[in-house]
């Protein structure tokens, strides 16, 4: 066991079951958490869990990190050292994706609205349960499939509907808004990479050369849902204070049937409504 499985392990002992919602009539062995129930709190599995807290994987993603921190409830304290021990060092030259838990709480004050948070590369970090009912769900994807600049210039399958306006400016606003990550972050060698790699695209090469800088701007999205139909949304971006993420919230357009989609989505979670002929 390496200091970060002995921490992980620290933190699961201190944590009472019943302060997490897990109720126990039978004696447990473990003082605190399981680690079935951390992985089922983190939404990682529980193999996962036992190479961690052995030593046998070292180096979880910031994603996993953040997880784990939120299941643990950890301190913002506590979740930075977690970070730092799976080598995701704060450094003010990399683009930060620690999420403060100050953040984690204003999501669960919004749990009746898709949300999802993402750094300033735009790779998303973490989603509610409703953002996974409403556009798929992203543990299913790659890390390269939840960059959302990857997936709007490679071409990837979204549920999102765009006017050829609304697309238009939603490329550029996004492009724009990595341009002015470029100053903020000038060495971090992540999104240089990611930079070249978007530059195959002529759709991208040709936003970057008109040089704009802008944070990214609100807009109005249609999710094609295939159980429940259109779901008629506005998006509202939120940039953090220091870090620079992006928390991206989405609520119903008045005037439409949103608002009672989005209830229904909150029920059935990501299962389907009634099943599919093979």
């Amino acid at each position: 066991m390496n200091d970060l499985g002995s921490a992980l392990r620290a933190w699961r002992d201190r944590l009472a079951p019943e302060a997490v919602g897990f109720t126990h009539n039978s004696p447990r062995r473990a003082r605190g958490l399981r680690r079935e129930e951390l992985a089922v709190l983190a939404g990682i599995s529980i193999e996962y869990v036992v190479r961690l807290e052995q030593g046998r994987a070292t180096t979880p993603s910031a994603q996993v990190c953040s997880a784990l921190a939120r299941a643990l409830r950890l301190s913002d304290e506590e979740q930075a050292h977690l970070m730092r021990l799976a080598g995701h060092t704060a450094d003010p030259n990399r683009i930060p994706r620690l999420i403060p838990g100050s953040v984690h709480r204003i999501m669960d004050q919004l749990a009746g609205h898709p949300l999802s948070v993402y750094d300033a590369t735009w790779q998303l970090l973490h989603w509610n349960p409703l953002f996974a009912a409403t556009f798929g769900d992203p543990s299913a994807l790659s890390p390269d499939d939840r960059n959302l600049l990857l997936r709007q210039f490679e071409g990837k399958t979204s549920r999102v509907r765009f006017t050829p306006a609304e697309l238009a400016s939603f490329e550029s606003s996004l492009v724009a808004d990595l341009r002015a990550t470029t100053s903020r972050y000038p060495d971090d060698q992540d999104l240089d990479a990611l930079i070249r790699r978007l530059d195959r695209g002529a759709r991208f090469r040709e936003l970057w050369a008109l040089r704009t800088v802008a944070a990214h701007q609100s807009g109005h999205k249609v999710v094609e849902h295939p159980e429940v139909g259109p779901v008629d949304l506005d998006s509202d971006t939120l940039t953090t204070q220091g870090s620079n993420l992006r928390v991206v919230v989405y609520t119903p357009r008045p005037g439409t049937d949103a608002r009672s989609k989005l209830d229904l989505l909150a029920a059935i979670g990501t299962q389907e409504l009634s099943p599919r002929a093979d």
